[in-house]
């Protein structure tokens, strides 16, 4: 959504602590005290968390913050925000950077540069009857550097930070200011429009599309061609069982 310039989007609180163990944990901690939605980040996490409860290392430098929100819809609605926030994460990195990051994104909702992971994205959300009441759209960013491959699952991508690959510096209130205005842009153009754009979008900046990769579902492995995402973000895949769409695995690259 190029060049949002800095205004910060109106009715969005910010806040910005100094520490704190999760920022997504804050975000359930202070919804019932918000009128509306709120970025919570911190200059340092003590237990941050990324997918299937893993942890999420935060080195001094790096972006760690939370949107909290009380979405419309049911979980699939908040599921799709996912993609609004991969996309605003990459966006805002392009509005402060410029198109030197080789920057793209790995479904679900990663951003990779030079093919390593740069952020991961943790939507965490509570409610009743199928609704959603309150979601954390949980965002993490490797600026300033990048925990130790030996931190990570063998065969994950290898972490990268901004400065290690590019010599950039940008600071997390930066960011920040950046990702704020492009999740709201990007978010509005879903709220008006639909998946569509998005799904659009989303694709136009995806890693691998058309090449070989493997997801991973539970015991499951399924190898095939990444085709794209379906009108429900569910990554389709066609191999040998034909073309699939999977809504929730962990995805490799290559065979």
């Amino acid at each position: 959504m190029g060049n949002p310039g800095p205004t910060w989007p109106q009715g969005v609180a910010r806040h910005v602590l100094d520490r704190v163990d999760s920022t997504n944990a804050e975000a359930f901690r202070l919804a019932p005290t918000l009128s509306g939605p709120a970025w919570i980040m911190a200059r340092q996490q003590q237990a941050g968390r990324g997918r299937r409860g893993r942890a999420w290392t935060d080195p001094p430098g790096n972006l760690a913050a939370t949107l909290v929100m009380r979405p419309q819809g049911g979980a699939s609605d908040a599921a799709r925000l996912s993609f609004v926030a991969a996309l605003a994460v990459h966006d805002a990195l392009r509005d402060l950077c410029g198109p030197v990051p080789n920057l793209a994104l790995k479904w679900p909702n990663d951003v990779l540069l030079n093919g390593g992971k740069l952020s991961g994205i943790l939507l965490e959300s509570s409610g009743a009857g199928g609704q959603v009441a309150v979601l954390a759209v949980g965002i993490g960013v490797n600026l300033a550097a990048a925990p130790d491959a030996a931190q990570v699952e063998p065969d994950a991508l290898r972490p990268v930070s901004l400065a290690g690959e590019t010599g950039l510096l940008i600071t997390p209130d930066d960011l920040l200011d950046a990702l704020a205005v492009e999740f709201d842009a990007w978010h509005r153009q879903m709220t008006t429009y639909g998946f569509g754009p998005i799904r659009t979008a989303w694709l136009a900046r995806a890693a691998k599309l058309g090449e070989t990769i493997t997801a991973r579902t539970g015991t499951d492995r399924i190898t095939g061609r990444f085709d794209g995402i379906d009108e429900t973000g569910a990554l389709i895949l066609t191999g040998p069982r034909g073309r699939q769409a999977i809504p929730a695995a962990d995805i490799h690259f290559g065979g």
